[in-house]
């Protein structure tokens, strides 16, 4: 029968919903190169810009799997999902994979609604900043450091140098104002739908199950199973990529091979690497 059905003029077929799917992968940080692409705004932009122009499609499904990253990239990702729903007028439907953290999380808040799988983690709803300090490595290896500023905190926090308690507290300053900008937008976005929880704001995370108890998510499922049952059987889920080159490999925007890019973006994506190793392994993945 669904030969026959190909055979009918258009307007004569009945049309299937179909959804447009955008995968939200990764570590949040700026950056990123033909050998490692970073999730941040630069690289997602397209992507979201393609689904919300999905005339007849009623709403744009986002998968998150983030265990975030970059506060700003993740405001930056959130802004603009949130303007393109509110041009498009579409409804946003965020799926929580393994994890949505911290600024992962953040990016889930641009959802009308928030669904995850009992065992996915959300949460992190904080501010965290790390490294390390070598003040008596120098010495050890002969080596004189010379710093000529202008300006007294122009080397605040300087890893070379023994830590301050006034560099510790002005650090910390930064974070809680970066902090209470998440939790404004968490209060903002899920509103009632929050619990009356002390450990809400604090860091902690949880699993999808919790997070529904605390009202960090409206539902437990997957994609499939929601679109169906708020569209149809018949609805269909229709992943949108990024643009690709002539051989069909995605570009994520570095032009150029030299040999000195390539040492590069070795070089970069190596400490990339260990600073996303370093995020998803918080949360024990």
């Amino acid at each position: 029968m669904e030969r026959f059905k190909s055979l009918l003029p258009a307007r004569f077929r009945k049309k299937k919903t179909v959804i447009p799917v955008v995968r939200l992968e990764g570590a949040i940080m700026t950056g990123g190169s033909k050998f490692k692409p970073a999730l941040n705004l630069a690289s997602v932009a397209p992507m979201l810009e393609k689904a919300f122009s999905k005339k007849d499609a009623p709403a744009v499904a986002i998968a998150i799997n983030s265990p975030g990253g970059s506060p700003v990239q993740s405001r930056l990702i959130f802004e603009r999902i949130r303007a393109l729903a509110d041009e498009k007028k579409k409804t946003v439907l965020v799926f929580v994979e393994d994890v949505a953290a911290s600024g992962g999380y953040m990016i889930a808040l641009a959802g009308d609604e928030i669904h995850a799988d009992p065992t996915s983690i959300v949460g992190s709803i904080g501010v965290v900043s790390g490294g390390f300090g070598f003040p008596e490595m120098l010495k050890k290896i002969g080596v004189e450091r010379r710093v000529y500023t202008a300006g007294e905190n122009k080397v605040i926090l300087d890893p070379f140098q023994p830590e301050k308690e006034s560099d510790i507290e002005y650090l910390k300053s930064l974070q809680v104002e970066i902090h209470q900008v998440f939790i404004d937008m968490v209060k903002s976005r899920r509103g009632a739908r929050l619990a009356d929880d002390s450990t809400l704001f604090s860091g902690l995370f949880w699993t999808g199950i919790k997070g529904f108890e605390l009202g960090l998510v409206d539902g437990l499922g997957h994609m499939r199973q929601i679109v169906r049952e708020r569209y149809g059987k018949e609805a269909k889920l229709e992943l949108v990529t990024g643009a690709r080159d002539f051989f069909g490999r995605r570009t994520p925007g570095v032009s150029g091979l030299s040999a000195e890019r390539i040492a590069a973006a070795a070089a970069t994506g190596l400490a990339e690497t260990v600073e996303e190793r370093a995020l998803w392994s918080r949360f024990g993945l």
